[in-house]
């Protein structure tokens, strides 16, 4: 795709160079030499080249904050991934984090493997290999592997969503086949192994006769709803994020008391990506005794997790982590939660480096239902 066309689709050409992408965005808060509105700038004037060859480049979160503001509607992280696609195609990549060990996972899931992707699941939960609803695990299983000098265990997530789908009566159909959802490839500029891994996870879940897919990672989710209609069209099964499931539910989980106070940490994708900020409040707000209180900074207008796509996490990242836990430790809050597996291990990871400083815990939304379901 031309940067003419990139331009056009993203409405750039409608840009009103007013600033309100750079004032706004999170990573300009830590950098000031970082500009949505000068990248944009750049391929306006007709200098493309400059901006495939700069690091500002892969700096941009692809949060979507800036899109709440721009009176113009245009749609900066859309022109950003479009922008990495030829850049790529230039042989020019972002600078990966953790030795660039998940851009290789994702490129060793596009060939013919065999994985171990349901060690996780215990004799007392009930799955299946073939039904009308497929739990679509993601990479969780390893960030237990790559993140476990952290204490965090991903594949948690995965237990008390098995628990918690099976308190519905529903038993799901998870699958040592599946694959990367492929949302960072995107993210990276590499839309080639993005597709293949759309296209293996699309066979994979027909042939296991699903006619609804379950997620409880929310950029898997937008990828399925997004992506992957774009990319190879209509899919032939159903998506839902597990946070909308659960709602309409919520009743039948016969949630406990806990006694705590609570924050919640809105995920990039579920929220601004989705719309899905009410869900994930009820939930919280179904347990007896459980207070949450809201962060100055909540919903459509709700800071990033500081770093995306497995790209340069570094102390703008750190900064943007610091700043957020903050505004969690501001309410006064024991524990933040959030729906976004990532989101967990970022916060995680920044609090594991200020020690003592912030004493706040952070806490995936489905351990907190499940220690609810056990009281």
């Amino acid at each position: 795709m031309a940067f003419e066309e990139i331009l056009r689709q993203t409405r750039s050409l409608l840009c009103l160079d007013c600033g309100k992408c750079t004032g706004t965005c999170p990573v300009t808060r830590v950098d000031p030499t970082y500009s949505p509105r000068a990248t944009i700038e750049r391929v306006l004037a007709g200098r493309p080249e400059e901006l495939i060859n700069n690091d500002h480049l892969w700096a941009c979160l692809t949060c979507r904050l800036c899109t709440t503001r721009c009176p113009s509607g245009v749609d900066y992280p859309a022109f950003v991934v479009a922008a990495r696609v030829q850049a790529r195609g230039t042989g020019v990549e972002g600078t990966y984090a953790h030795n660039a060990v998940m851009q290789e996972l994702m490129g060793l899931m596009t060939l013919p493997v065999k994985q171990n992707r349901t060690g996780w699941v215990s004799g007392q939960m009930r799955t299946a290999a073939q039904g009308e609803d497929f739990y679509f695990v993601g990479c969780l299983p390893y960030f237990d592997v790559i993140f476990a000098d952290l204490g965090v265990v991903s594949t948690e997530v995965a237990r008390n969503t098995v628990r918690l789908l099976n308190r519905l009566g529903i038993t799901p159909v998870v699958s040592d086949d599946e694959r990367c959802c492929g949302s960072d490839l995107l993210l990276n500029g590499d839309e080639v192994g993005f597709r293949r891994l759309a296209e293996l996870n699309v066979r994979t879940i027909a042939e296991s006769g699903a006619k609804r897919v379950i997620f409880s990672c929310p950029e898997c989710y937008n990828a399925f709803r997004n992506d992957y209609p774009r990319v190879i069209g209509p899919l032939p099964f159903e998506v839902v994020h597990l946070t909308e499931l659960l709602a309409e539910h919520v009743g039948e989980l016969g949630l406990g008391g806990l006694e705590e106070t609570v924050t919640y940490h809105d995920p990039c994708r579920l929220g601004r990506y989705q719309g899905i900020y009410e869900e994930p409040r009820a939930l919280i707000q179904a347990i007896p005794g459980l207070e949450l209180v809201e962060m100055r900074k909540n919903r459509a207008q709700g800071l990033c997790c500081g770093t995306t796509g497995w790209v340069n996490c570094g102390q703008c990242a750190k900064g943007i982590q610091i700043t957020r836990l903050r505004q969690a430790q501001a309410t006064g809050a024991t524990r933040m939660i959030t729906a976004c597996p990532k989101c967990r291990i970022h916060f995680t990871c920044a609090l594991n480096d200020v020690g003592e400083e912030i004493p706040i815990e952070v806490e995936d939304l489905t351990g907190l239902l499940a220690r609810s379901m056990e009281e």
